[in-house]
């Protein structure tokens, strides 16, 4: 099993919510008992009728005195009470927490098949829009870097922390040419820092995986897709990715005598199947832009974020402090008016 879902499957085998000190839960046996102390006020209350006089008083008075303004302040406090009371007991919980500093290579194509308008607008622009996504969703201090591939592969930005960098790079894709999967991926992995030196250099990011996004078969090149596969294996880096475009996509292109012709161009998923499970990554298809932004989302919170377990204590305590604010502020506010 490829190593993104692995992740996600341990995350999910851990327990919900654990108490470090679970024997303060039995303070939760007060609930109940308040509970029973409240409700033998409220019929104690209502042995004791009010007479009235005057009926138009009366019809203010039930109206104003209605069940759920003067239960919800108790209930409030209620549960702000079980918010303290569980929070004393140390609760520890998945938490999702941004990963130590490293790098991330978009490596995006951009052959003239990215042309076709089976993925709305074009491919082109529906890749463009999800890297976009993708690099909003990573932490600040994430490195990103682009590199580019038609006939050949071009590093359109070196690894930076700089969105505005970024989105330069990305606004200046132009769809034209074949297809160079496997040198696009050689030029990425070389943006390793530690690639034949054993360590990083000062100051330099580790590269933390390659994603790896085309719409056709490799047609250019010299190093073919499995090939830069093996390297990246050896460099111990997934590649995870991504098939765009469905196989009715087309394009049209010069044809005999210089009249244009349409040409088909399906996405080839089996080759970028192969990179990934080569390089222990994830592959993905998306036959539509909806599903390439929420593709890209996804792995860029699995990428920039881990999940921990850590105490949530604080997490309760503040919302049983606002829980009980809100009952103690409300049973003020209507207590003044309908006393």
């Amino acid at each position: 099993m490829v190593a993104g879902v692995r992740d996600v499957l341990e995350a999910r085998s851990e327990p919900g919510v654990t108490f470090e000190t679970p024997g303060l839960l039995l303070a939760l046996l007060l609930i109940p008992i308040v509970v029973g102390m409240y409700v033998l006020a409220q019929k104690r209350r209502a042995r004791h009728p009010v007479h009235f006089s005057n009926f138009a008083v009366l019809a203010d008075a039930a109206r104003v005195n209605n069940l759920w303004r003067r239960h919800i302040p108790a209930a409030l406090l209620l549960v702000a009470l079980g918010a303290l009371l569980l929070g004393a007991a140390r609760p520890h919980a998945q938490v999702r927490v941004p990963r130590g500093e490293a790098t991330v290579v978009l490596v995006l194509d951009v052959s003239g098949s990215m042309r076709a308008q089976d993925v709305d607008p074009t491919r082109l622009a529906a890749a463009q829009n999800a890297a976009r996504t993708f690099v909003d969703v990573l932490p600040e201090d994430f490195q990103v870097g682009v590199v580019s591939f038609s006939d050949a592969a071009e590093v359109l930005a070196q690894p930076s922390i700089d969105r505005e960098l970024i989105e330069r790079a990305l606004g200046s894709l132009v769809a034209d040419g074949g297809t160079a999967i496997g040198d696009a991926l050689v030029e990425a992995l070389a943006l390793d820092p530690g690639l034949d030196r054993g360590e990083e250099r000062a100051g330099d990011k580790p590269l933390a995986a390659v994603i790896l996004l085309s719409d056709g078969y490799q047609t250019a090149g010299g190093v073919q897709p499995l090939e830069a596969a093996a390297q990246a294996d050896r460099q111990g880096l997934p590649v995870f990715t991504v098939a765009l475009g469905t196989p009715e996509g087309v394009v049209e292109v010069p044809g005999p005598g210089g009249f244009p012709q349409i040409q088909r161009v399906p996405p080839d998923p089996e080759t970028l199947l192969a990179i990934a499970e080569a390089t222990d990554g994830e592959f993905f298809e998306a036959p539509t832009e909806d599903d390439l932004r929420s593709i890209y989302e996804d792995l860029g919170r699995r990428i920039g974020y881990t999940t921990e377990r850590r105490e949530v204590t604080a997490a309760f305590a503040g919302a049983g402090f606002v829980l009980a604010t809100a009952g103690v502020g409300l049973a003020s506010l209507w207590g003044r008016r309908f006393p």
